[in-house]
């Protein structure tokens, strides 16, 4: 199975079984922006969770979040934001902020001054994250990748998930932090489950020290590696980044193919998933589907509302009550 099948299949499953909120493809790092990408997020919320599903859909900048601007009297918003804070990465906060609802301004004297509709609260309790390999005989970076977590610890566990049969000789090559979970294709067990899956825990992970200062590996030199130290403040503003990208992104960011081979299926826990008849399995749209496939049928792209079924199926709310929906095709800031 293709990485991209295996890890939409599995979200699936995840989602069908576990409150939260999931989301794929997500930078992990701290020191070295994109220096880490974590394959499945999963972020377990507090009970104030609902209180951040009010706010908005979208992700809220954190430079919005970390600003001087609070619920009460309004700011000039030049003077909201630290001296850390380049001008025009506080412009954009602020219009970003304004456009998704968190802040809302009004003008006096030629100036902008903006508040916050609703306290931030802390909604975050834990973030777990899982690495994909269907095929540990291609493991290609995996025991560096799942050190960098083990080492960082900016997520509360780590998981590598895997269709492989895991030896020992497997286990030994991972660090004995990390979680292992084989991931079988006959189905679940429960006759109540829909998903196609069932997960086997080979390892249960250990608990990650988030509140302590973490080791970020950098660049690799024969005999050496270069590290960054990464203190548990900066740590803490990472996975709130990580949780608000998780909560604007979800997990649902594939297309579907204009081909008539195309039958989108909701046998996957109930999600509906980008399946190709001619292929007989899920296809990523973007790499796989168009005239060079054999079983290219030209034709309309399925009808498929994504953002509502997320609504449906989890705790993310697409339209907030009292809060402005989004426009199509504004490009969301990460």
């Amino acid at each position: 199975m293709s990485e991209f099948a295996f890890e939409l299949e599995l979200c699936a499953h995840l989602e069908s079984r576990h409150e939260g909120i999931l989301a794929r493809q997500l930078g992990a790092s701290v020191a070295d922006p994109g220096g880490r990408i974590l394959d499945v997020v999963r972020i377990e919320p507090t009970s104030s969770f609902e209180e951040r599903a009010a706010i908005t859909c979208e992700a809220i900048p954190d430079a919005a979040i970390e600003s001087d601007v609070g619920t009460g009297r309004a700011r000039y918003w030049k003077e909201a934001f630290g001296d850390d804070c380049r001008p025009d990465h506080a412009r954009r906060a602020t219009e970003r902020a304004c456009e998704i609802g968190f802040f809302e301004s009004e003008r006096r004297n030629g100036r902008e001054y903006v508040r916050q509709v609703a306290r931030y609260p802390e909604w975050v309790d834990r973030i777990v994250g899982i690495e994909n390999k269907p095929d540990l005989g291609r493991p290609g970076d995996l025991e560096s990748q799942l050190r960098t977590d083990v080492c960082l610890a900016l997520v509360d566990e780590a998981i590598l998930a895997t269709e492989s049969y895991v030896t020992r000789a497997h286990l030994n090559r991972i660090p004995e932090e990390v979680g292992v979970w084989r991931v079988h294709r006959e189905g679940s067990a429960d006759p109540d489950d829909g998903s196609a899956i069932r997960i086997e825990v080979v390892r249960e992970p250990t608990p990650l020290p988030v509140d302590e200062p973490g080791i970020e590996p950098l660049e690799s030199h024969p005999g050496r590696t270069e590290v960054a130290v990464v203190s548990p403040g900066k740590k803490a503003r990472a996975r709130r980044r990580l949780a608000e990208r998780a909560y604007g992104k979800g997990w649902r960011t594939y297309e579907f193919p204009a081909c008539a081979a195309c039958s989108p299926t909701d046998d996957a826990g109930g999600a509906t998933l980008p399946h190709c008849v001619w292929n007989d399995r899920v296809v990523d749209a973007a790499t796989e589907c168009g005239p060079a496939c054999p079983g290219y049928d030209p034709a309309d792209a399925p009808t498929v509302d994504l953002e509502a079924e997320r609504d449906r199926k989890t705790p993310w709310r697409a339209n907030p009550e009292g809060r402005r929906r989004r426009q199509s095709g504004l490009d969301r800031f990460g």
